[in-house]
């Protein structure tokens, strides 16, 4: 029965581990789903430990799967106690082999979290509005992975004016170009802002 127990608490905190591992990421869907940018920075900081975290998971889990493997040994205290009483689903091997393939998905999730935001529409650059095109690169501050950039690329598709953008969380910056006469730098920096990442400096290409 201890063992049975251990396994469990291993279980438990393999999972809690894989889904710290991508909480950066994770958040700016949650964000999406949830119509609020705020809780995004609140997990920024997690992503320079993923790495640790997702070894902890990964060494956790395999501990579990040990324990529940291991072979029992048998002896005379053991056959006086009740061997009889079936575990529990929570305490089985398909549940923990259900929970090993969730630590999975969530330690994975940074490579597949763009599939949970819209393809993003940007307004056309027509010869009208050439002459006050403005473009402007943004450094931003809390971006870790591809969901990331999405979320910002998602906030200034909305913009009014804003023509183009290109965010990369590898640079740590966006690229934005947008119509002089119906949006500035501020706007957009403000927009960002909102997003949960923050605007450190801003520079004008052109």
């Amino acid at each position: 029965m201890t063992r049975i127990k251990s396994t469990g608490t291993f279980t438990f905190a393999g999972v809690f581990a894989a889904i710290a591992a991508s909480l950066c990421c994770i958040a700016p869907v949650m964000a999406l789903l949830a119509g609020s940018s705020s809780i995004v920075a609140n997990f920024s900081w997690i992503e320079p430990a993923r790495s640790y975290l997702i070894g902890l998971s990964v060494i956790i889990l395999a501990f579990a799967w040990y324990v529940k493997l291991k072979p029992a040994k048998t002896s005379v205290i053991d056959c006086n106690c009740e061997t009889t009483k079936k575990p529990s689903f929570f305490q089985s091997i398909t549940f923990l082999g259900i929970v090993t393939v969730f630590a999975i998905l969530m330690m994975t999730f940074p490579l597949y979290a763009k599939m949970f935001y819209p393809k993003q529409k940007v307004q056309a650059v027509v010869p009208a509005v050439v002459d006050h095109q403005q473009q402007v690169k943004f450094i931003i501050q809390g971006m870790t992975c591809e969901a990331c950039e999405e979320h910002v690329n998602s906030e200034l598709s909305k913009v009014n004016g804003v023509l183009a953008y290109k965010t990369s969380y590898a640079t740590r910056s966006s690229l934005v170009s947008f119509d002089q006469l119906k949006t500035d730098e501020k706007t957009i920096e403000a927009v960002i802002n909102k997003t949960g990442y923050k605007v450190k400096s801003y520079d004008f290409t052109r």
